[in-house]
C-alpha cells in the first residue's frame, strides 16, 4: 500500500470578517480538494476549522506522492524537425531536451503529411511535500473575498494580516512561505487564556492539542453546538427559551475561541420598547441572545444571554459590562420611541418633499404620489379600497423621517406600524405600511392584506418603471437599485398571492405617471425583464421542475396576468406526462410548420362538405364536439382539464396524417384541410404553444 501521511494547514490572522468566517473555510478545504484532483494525489476525509483568528484543514492519509504514470507527448511535425539532409532542426532538439531524452530515442508516428516526432515513457510522480505548498497558496487565492487588504510594506494581500503560517504532513514541518510568511511547526492558542506558541508534532494531534492547551475550539460545528447547548441551558434556567436564529448562532460562533454564555438582565422598563427594537438593539447590534417567556413563547423577558470569549474567574463582572453596554443603547431606543410618537405620520408627508429619491426622479414626496395612484387602482382591482389604498400610499414612507428608523435601518415599515396605530389610523392602512417591503428575501413571508398586497406590488413597479425610465436598468451583476429582487417579489405576490392582475397594463401605468420619456417600446422590455424574473423563479423551484420548453410554449401565449401564466404552467406540466403527450407535441410542430409554409389564404372554418376522407371527417366531428366541450373549460381557466380532454383528440390527429394528403393538388381540398388543421391547432393555443415541448 502506497504511503500515506495525514496533512495540516494553519492560517493565522487578525480577527476574520464573522459574517463569512464558515464560507472561508469551506471554500479553502474544497480548493485544496480540487488541487488533490488534480494533482492525483489521493487522501481521506478533509477537515476544515475555523475560528476568528484561523483557517485551517486537516487532511487524513494523504497520499505521500503521485503515482507513476505513462505519458506521451507530441513534438513537432517531421518536416519541421528535420531539414533536407535529415539532420535534427532546433525544434527537435528542443522537444527532446523537454523530454529528457537524446534526439536519436524520439520515435517518429503517423504518416504523410501527419508524420511527427513523438515520445512515450513513465512519468515520475512529485512527492506531496514538493507540491502542497502551490497547493495551499492557489487555495487562499482562489477563496471568495470581495476585497483583500495589505499590511506593512509588502505586497501579499488576504482578507485579513497574516501573523503564522503552520504546515505539518505527519510528523514533518513544510517550509516554505505563505502570503509572505514562512511556514513552521506552531500554533497560538486563545489570545488572552493561553497566548504562548504551540508546538504541534503530528497533524493528527491539533484540534485535540489546541483544545487542552491552547483553549480554543477549532472546530467551526462543534463550537457552534457548545454554544446551543449552553443558551438553550441558561434560558431554561430563566423560564424561557432564546430567540436563536442560526444566522445569529452562526455569527456569535465566528466571534469566539472558547464559548462562555452569560445572562444579564435589564431594567423592565424597556419592554414597553416594540420586540423588534429589543431585538435590533440587543440582538442586531450586540450579538445577544434574547430570551422569551417559555408558557406564551410570544413575550420577552427582560433579560438576554450574552456568549463570552473566555472563561472569566469573575463572570459576574463581565454580565455587569455587557448591562452597562446595553443600558445607554436601550436609553437611546426609548428615548427615539418617545419623541417619534409626538408627531403624527400624516404630519411627517410634507417632509418627504425634502428628501430625493432619485436626482431625475424627484423626492420621495414624488415617488409616493406616483405609487398612491398605482395602488389605488391595483386595490380597486382587489375589491379593496382605493382610498385607504392611496392614505397608505401617502403615509408609507413617513417613517424614513423618525430617529427610531434613522438609528434602525431594517425597521423600516415595521416602525411605520407601530406609529400608525399610535396615531389611532385603521389597521388596513398600519398592516400595509408593514407590509409594502415583503418580501424581503428569498422565502419571506408575502403581505397577506388586500391593502397591503397592493402597496407592495405598486411600490415594486413604481420602482423598477422609474429606474428603467432614466436608463439605469441593472446589467451583470450590477444592480444597484436591487430591481431583480423587487421583480421576483412582485411576480411572488402575484402568483403565490393568487392576486389577478393585468401585468403589461399596471407597467404602462407607472411609465406614464414617470417624470420622465419613456418611449414607446420600454413597457415591453420591462414585461420582458419580469418574464426573466419568471424564469429563473421557475426554474429554481425543484418541486415544480418547470423546464425552459415548458416556460417558452406558455410564454408565446402572453398571459395576461403572472397568475395565468402560472396556471397554464401547471396544466402543460401535467400534460407532458400524458401518453398522448410526445405525439400531440410533435403534430402541433408539423402543423406549425405546415400552416407557416402556406401561402393560402385560410378560412375561418373548415368547410363540412368538402370532406372527403374519413380520417379527415372524424378529426373534424371530434373537433367541433371539444369546441362546444372545454369553451367554458378555457373561461374557468381550466386549462389542466381542458389539456386533458384535447389530449383525446391523439388518435384522430395521428390517423388524419397517416391517410390524408394535407398538400393535395387540388386546392380547395387543400385549403379545407389548412384550415382543419388551423382550427386544431388553434384550441390548443388557447393554452399554450405546444410546439416548443422538446419530445
Amino acid at each position: 500500500m502506497a504511503e500515506r501521511h495525514d496533512f495540516l494547514v494553519e492560517i493565522g490572522t487578525e480577527e476574520l470578517p464573522p459574517k463569512a468566517l464558515r464560507k472561508l473555510s469551506e471554500a479553502f478545504a474544497r480548493g485544496l480538494e480540487e488541487a488533490f484532483a488534480e494533482a492525483g494525489l489521493a487522501h481521506g476525509a478533509v477537515k476544515p476549522y475555523a475560528t476568528p483568528r484561523r483557517l485551517a484543514v486537516l487532511v487524513e492519509g494523504l497520499a505521500a506522492k503521485q503515482d507513476d504514470r505513462q505519458v506521451e507527448r507530441r513534438g513537432p511535425p517531421l518536416k519541421v524537425a528535420y531539414d533536407k539532409k535529415g539532420n535534427p532542426t532546433r525544434a527537435a532538439k528542443a522537444f527532446a531536451e523537454k523530454c529528457g531524452i537524446a534526439v536519436v530515442d524520439i520515435e517518429k508516428d503517423g504518416t504523410g503529411k501527419d508524420a511527427r516526432l513523438i515520445w512515450r515513457g513513465i512519468e515520475k510522480g512529485q512527492t506531496a511535500a514538493s507540491l502542497l505548498l502551490a497547493m495551499v497558496q492557489g487555495s487562499l487565492d482562489r477563496l471568495p473575498v470581495p476585497r483583500r487588504m495589505r499590511w506593512g510594506e509588502g505586497e501579499v494581500e488576504f482578507v485579513r494580516p497574516v501573523h503564522w503560517v503552520l504546515m505539518k504532513l505527519g510528523g514533518d514541518t513544510l517550509e516554505g512561505t505563505i502570503c509572505g510568511v514562512r511556514t513552521g511547526d506552531t500554533s497560538r492558542g486563545h489570545r488572552f487564556m493561553a497566548p504562548a506558541g504551540l508546538k504541534i508534532g503530528k497533524a493528527a494531534q491539533y484540534a485535540a492539542l489546541l483544545e487542552k492547551k491552547g483553549k480554543v475550539l477549532v472546530d467551526f460545528s462543534s463550537r457552534m453546538e457548545v454554544i446551543r447547548k449552553q443558551v438553550l441551558e441558561q434560558a431554561a434556567a430563566l423560564g424561557g427559551r432564546p430567540q436563536m436564529d442560526e444566522a445569529l448562532l452562526e455569527e456569535v460562533t465566528a466571534l469566539v475561541e472558547w464559548p462562555v454564555s452569560l445572562t444579564a438582565s435589564f431594567p423592565e422598563e424597556f419592554l414597553e420598547l416594540p420586540a423588534e427594537v429589543l431585538t435590533a438593539t440587543l440582538t442586531g447590534h450586540q450579538r445577544y441572545f434574547l430570551v422569551v417567556d417559555d408558557s406564551t413563547r410570544e413575550r420577552i423577558l427582560p433579560a438576554f444571554i450574552a456568549v463570552a470569549n473566555l472563561d472569566s474567574k469573575n463572570p459576574a463582572k463581565i454580565c455587569e459590562g455587557n448591562r452597562r453596554v446595553v443600558q445607554p443603547r436601550l436609553d437611546d431606543s426609548m428615548f427615539f420611541w418617545n419623541q417619534d410618537r409626538a408627531i403624527k405620520l400624516g404630519d411627517r408627508e410634507s417632509s418627504l418633499k425634502n428628501v430625493l429619491f432619485h436626482a431625475k426622479l424627484g423626492s420621495v414626496y414624488d415617488k409616493s404620489k406616483r405609487t398612491a395612484a398605482l395602488c389605488a387602482n391595483i386595490a380597486g382591482q382587489l375589491d379593496g379600497d382605493r382610498e385607504t389604498a392611496r392614505r397608505a400610499a401617502m403615509l408609507a414612507k413617513c417613517d424614513l423621517l423618525t430617529s427610531m428608523v434613522a438609528e434602525f435601518p431594517e425597521l423600516q415599515g415595521v416602525m411605520g406600524r407601530y406609529y400608525a396605530q399610535n396615531d389611532g389610523l385603521a389597521d388596513d392602512i398600519a398592516m400595509a405600511l408593514a407590509e409594502q417591503y415583503l418580501p424581503r428575501f428569498a422565502g419571506d413571508q408575502l403581505p397577506a392584506t388586500i391593502i397591503g398586497k397592493a402597496l407592495a406590488i405598486a411600490e415594486k413597479i413604481d420602482t423598477i418603471c422609474g429606474i428603467f425610465a432614466i436608463g439605469q436598468k441593472p446589467g451583470g451583476s450590477k444592480d444597484p437599485f436591487a430591481l431583480r429582487r423587487n421583480a421576483l417579489g412582485c411576480l411572488r405576490i402575484l402568483i403565490e398571492g393568487e392576486v389577478e392582475l393585468d401585468l403589461r397594463a399596471v407597467i404602462a401605468e407607472s411609465l406614464a405617471r414617470q417624470p420622465v420619456d419613456t418611449g414607446d417600446e420600454l413597457a415591453d422590455e420591462i414585461y420582458e425583464f419580469m418574464m426573466d424574473r419568471l424564469r429563473a423563479y421557475y426554474l429554481a423551484d425543484e418541486e415544480l421542475a418547470i423546464g425552459h420548453d415548458v416556460f417558452d410554449a406558455v410564454l408565446a401565449r402572453s398571459p395576461v396576468s403572472p397568475l395565468d401564466f402560472h396556471q397554464r404552467l401547471v396544466a402543460v406540466k401535467a400534460f407532458q406526462t400524458m401518453s398522448s403527450a410526445g405525439s400531440l407535441a410533435a403534430a402541433n410542430k408539423r402543423i406549425a410548420n405546415i400552416l407557416r409554409k402556406s401561402d393560402d389564404k385560410l378560412p375561418t372554418d373548415p368547410d363540412a362538405g368538402l370532406l372527403s376522407e374519413p380520417a379527415e371527417r372524424l378529426l373534424y366531428d371530434q373537433l367541433q364536439d371539444m369546441l362546444v366541450k372545454i369553451q367554458p373549460m378555457l373561461k374557468q381557466r381550466r386549462y389542466r382539464d381542458s389539456l386533458e380532454n384535447l389530449a383525446g383528440l391523439g388518435p384522430a390527429v395521428d390517423d388524419f396524417f397517416d391517410n390524408v394528403m394535407v398538400m393535395d393538388e387540388d386546392a380547395a381540398l387543400r385549403v379545407n384541410r389548412l384550415a382543419l388543421l388551423n382550427q386544431l391547432r388553434g384550441l390548443f393555443l388557447h393554452t399554450a404553444d405546444l410546439s416548443r415541448l422538446q419530445s
